[in-house]
């Protein structure tokens, strides 16, 4: 009696780490080299022709879209340990500070990058280019990443529009790896307090797209990069010691989802308001507090100008926890499972993804 064969099991192995309370999924192996020279040049061949692996992780049954995803790449640049391409429910933003954390703890977890004791410097390279990092290891745990944010800048300061069931808001538009509105939560009626995330996603959502409705931004050297698509609810500023304040804090980036961490490009957004409004100095720091009491620290480390832009340099500290280490089966004949744009990516071997 034949049996019919079964069909080759595929599998991705992945750690989960979080940094903030967001969730940051590191693709490790099972994903055959992507063609492109450079990080950014993989990035675009996995959008536009291998966006499978972005949906099948982030939707169920494996995922949810509150998550994000991190694929290891080979670095294109020989001073970097490994690149990274990230993925989210919006799409495949060039940087973010959480999944930066997140990867860098990540590669030393999976001992891409051997750990040493005390404070270690390395790189990795973003689809935005090369990253500095540098890691606080303490009795063999990673206690803490610093990474570089983006260049970050202030593109409109207090406008104002009419938003439907909300009224007349007043916001401000940085960039700091994507646009971000930035607006008073006071003056919106929010304390930014857990039991609001709801409402919050709600708010934001409205007026994002009545921002998307009237008008567009480009960036300076990037030229359009689409909608704007982040919104940061920004609380009170305490001033905690001369060189240090805190915030609470909160980031809109996709319909019904709120961050859970308050994102290293949204502490970045708020340094370039800071600076723009002359209320912090170089070498300040500002703690961005999220709904959910965890925090990341954003230190603002000088200015230049770019062109009509007053460009803010700035670093962003945070941990990554390690949630697990996991090797996901990747059955196509199971009917929730959506193989196209992926099936061509997937690696029959358990090598790394940038072996």
């Amino acid at each position: 009696m034949s049996q019919t064969p079964r069909p080759q099991e595929l599998s991705i192995r992945l750690m989960d780490t979080h940094a903030g309370g967001d969730v940051s999924r590191i693709v490790l192996g099972g994903i055959t080299p992507l063609p492109g020279d450079t990080v950014r040049a993989q990035m675009e061949y996995l959008r536009d022709d291998a966006d499978g692996l972005r949906k099948l992780l982030l939707e169920e049954p494996y995922g949810i879209p509150e998550m994000s995803v991190d694929l290891i790449v080979p670095a294109s640049d020989a001073r970097a340990e490994a690149g990274y391409i990230i993925m989210e429910v919006m799409g495949y933003p060039i940087y973010s500070g959480s999944n930066t954390i997140c990867t860098a703890t990540a590669v030393l977890e999976a001992g891409l990058v051997p750990k040493q004791e005390g404070r270690q410097r390395f790189m990795l390279e973003a689809p935005a280019g090369l990253v500095q990092i540098e890691a606080l290891v303490e009795n063999g745990v990673v206690e803490a990443i610093t990474c570089e944010g983006l260049p970050s800048y202030i593109d409109t300061y207090k406008a104002s529009l009419h938003v439907p069931s909300i009224g007349d808001v007043t916001y401000s538009v940085a960039y700091s790896g994507g646009f971000y509105a930035l607006v008073d939560a006071t003056e919106l009626g929010f304390m930014l307090v857990a039991e609001e995330e709801r409402r919050l996603a709600e708010c934001a959502h409205k007026i994002v797209e009545a921002i998307q409705a009237e008008r567009g931004f480009s960036h300076y050297t990037l030229g359009d990069v689409g909608p704007l698509p982040f919104l940061h609810f920004m609380g009170p500023v305490e001033q905690v010691a001369d060189d240090f304040y805190r915030s609470r804090s909160a980031t809109y980036v996709h319909p019904g989802v709120i961050c859970r961490s308050t994102t290293g490009t949204g502490t970045s957004a708020r340094l370039a308001l800071m600076n723009h409004e002359g209320r912090i100095q170089p070498g300040d720091k500002l703690e961005t507090v999220s709904l959910r009491e965890t925090g990341f620290i954003g230190e603002f480390t000088g200015t230049r100008q770019e062109g009509t832009h007053q460009v803010v340099d700035n670093t962003i500290t945070g941990k990554a926890h390690v949630l697990a280490r996991s090797d996901i089966i990747i059955n196509c004949e199971d009917p929730l499972v959506e193989c196209a744009g992926l099936h061509h990516i997937l690696s029959t071997g358990q090598g790394s993804s940038d072996e």
